[in-house]
């Protein structure tokens, strides 16, 4: 386990920082108005906290925790955190691509329990999967062009290099993977959502059996392929894939048929997170440019309707049509994840956001 000093120099920056980062959101932080988006310090008491503060729709409502994972960034930075998970023991696996520690691992209460990783400049895309008892994690790092698969402490068991057999690429720079799905059987689904926009099926030993999408128009393709989830929701699982510029997910087959696309219209999603009956999704901006710090969440039920928008506005659907999203609380700059634990609390990585640790959201 890896510690910080506790020396009171470490303890005094630890708390500046935190204060810091409590300052800085407070004086960001954005609330809903009717038409308007106000600080939402502004509309609460001024003898409430921040944590008080709750944001969602119906069902799904939370109180925000601003301080969850914030940790002394002398001794554990971080850059963009991408991505989270849970493992089977509880523990919040987070990616970062700050290689003096790309792995952070955490309890749910924030406490740091270990790190690992300085392999991974361009470490974006983050699964983990259970394979005959024993879990693994699936690394998608855009500047490597590889997806490593590792163990849990960060042993490296299988590398999946640039797909130059394919065909479809002449060189590794044009493949830009940002995120895994691991099927039942083992099989592998990367989406190479910042290069040519394919997604490439390979069995658990890491042969290419398939490619489909590719960039271009129309439901079997992509604009930015951004994320990929097993849906597990029906007896037979489907494949989940963000079409983030399109503000779309589209559901596949395993075998790469087109089955459905489901229009977000105002949301640049980065990657499904499916958790019992619910999708969960990080949308990174609801308007351009990608760096307008506009992000929210936005939750669908199992008939795959908007049902609540932490941080954004209410879902409204007009003649069976959803209309147009936008964010309306600035509780985050730019969400890239969300991680669902048993309890339904969701904790929230964000990128591009002042090198900030994750957010949680208290279910209530």
């Amino acid at each position: 386990m890896l510690q910080a000093p506790k020396h009171r120099s470490g303890i005094r920056k630890k708390k500046d920082m935190q204060k810091s980062r409590r300052n800085f959101i407070k004086k960001s932080t954005t609330a809903l108005a009717s038409t308007a988006i106000l600080p939402w310090y502004s509309i609460l008491n001024k003898k409430e906290k921040l944590s008080t503060f709750t944001i969602g729709h119906n069902n799904h409502q939370y109180k925000v925790d601003l301080n969850w994972g914030a940790l002394n960034s002398n001794f554990y930075p971080v850059n963009d955190c991408h991505e989270m998970v849970q493992d089977s023991k509880g523990r919040i696996i987070l990616l970062t691509n700050e290689t003096k520690n790309n792995i952070i691992i955490y309890d749910k209460s924030g406490k740091i329990l270990s790190t690992w990783g300085s392999d991974y400049p361009g470490a974006h895309g983050l699964s983990i999967s259970d394979e005959g008892g024993e879990e693994f994690l699936y690394i998608a790092d855009n500047n490597r062009h590889e997806v490593i698969k590792t163990t849990l402490d960060g042993k490296e068991v299988m590398t999946l290099p640039w797909p130059k057999d394919s065909k479809k690429y002449k060189e590794a720079s044009q493949y830009i993977p940002t995120e895994t799905a691991i099927a039942p059987s083992g099989d592998i689904y990367v989406a190479d959502g910042y290069g040519q926009q394919y997604i490439l099926h390979y069995n658990s030993k890491g042969k290419l059996k398939n490619i489909f999408g590719g960039r271009g128009e129309g439901d079997k393709h992509f604009d930015n392929a951004h994320g990929i989830c097993l849906d597990t929701r029906t007896s037979k699982p489907t494949l989940l894939i963000s079409a983030r510029q399109r503000n779309q997910l589209k559901r596949f087959s395993l075998k790469g048929k087109h089955l459905e696309t489901i229009d977000l219209p105002g949301a640049f999603i980065c990657r499904p997170v499916v958790d019992d009956k619910n999708v969960y999704m990080a949308v990174l901006v609801s308007k351009p440019p990608f760096d307008s710090q506009s992000g929210y969440l936005c939750i669908l039920d199992e008939n795959n309707q908007v049902i609540s928008n932490p941080g954004g506005s209410i879902p409204t659907y007009k003649d069976n049509v959803l209309q147009k999203m936008y964010q309306t609380v600035k509780v985050f700059q730019h969400p890239h994840d969300v991680c669902v634990d048993e309890d339904k609390n969701l904790y929230v990585a964000q990128w591009n956001s002042g090198k900030t640790y994750p957010i949680k959201l208290v279910r209530v």
